[in-house]
C-alpha cells in the first residue's frame, strides 16, 4: 500500500501534534514553579492540539473528495472540527490566565521573579479603591 500526499500530510500533522503534546508533558515535570509549568503546558498543548484538529480537517476534506456519496457527513465533521478549534484557541489561553491570576491573587508568588509589574499595578488599584477587591 502506497501512501498518497493527503495521507502523508495527515501523518505529518499528527506527528507534530504528538511532539508538542509530549513537550507539554515534559514541561509539567521539568519547570520549577507552577507559573512556568502552566505556561509551558498551555502553550505547547494548545499548539499540539491545533495540529491534531488540522489533521482531522485534512482527513475530512480528503474523505469528502474520495467518497462523494458521503460528502455531507465529512463536511459536517470538518465544520465541527473548525468550531472545536476556535473554542480551543479562545478558552485554553484564557483559562490558563485565569488560573495564574487566581494563584497570584491567592498569595502564591513565583519562585524566581525579577520584576513584579502585576503586583505593582495590583497594589496601586487596591490603594485607589481603598483596599476593596474587584
Amino acid at each position: 500500500m502506497t501512501l498518497g500526499f493527503p495521507e502523508i500530510l495527515i501523518y505529518i500533522f499528527l506527528s507534530i501534534s504528538l511532539i508538542f503534546n509530549g513537550l507539554g508533558a515534559i514541561a509539567l515535570h521539568r519547570f520549577p514553579d507552577v507559573y512556568t509549568r502552566l505556561h509551558g503546558a498551555t502553550k505547547t498543548t494548545t499548539f499540539g492540539t491545533i495540529f491534531a484538529v488540522i489533521s482531522v480537517i485534512a482527513y475530512a476534506a480528503y474523505m469528502a473528495h474520495a467518497h462523494p456519496d458521503l460528502k455531507g457527513k465529512y463536511i459536517s465533521m470538518a465544520l465541527h472540527a473548525v468550531i472545536t478549534l476556535i473554542a480551543l484557541i479562545i478558552t485554553n489561553p484564557t483559562g490558563a490566565h485565569a488560573i495564574a491570576r487566581g494563584l497570584y491573587r491567592g498569595g502564591y508568588k513565583p519562585d524566581y521573579i525579577v520584576v513584579d509589574y502585576y503586583g505593582k499595578s495590583l497594589n496601586n488599584k487596591e490603594e485607589d479603591s481603598g483596599g476593596a477587591d474587584e
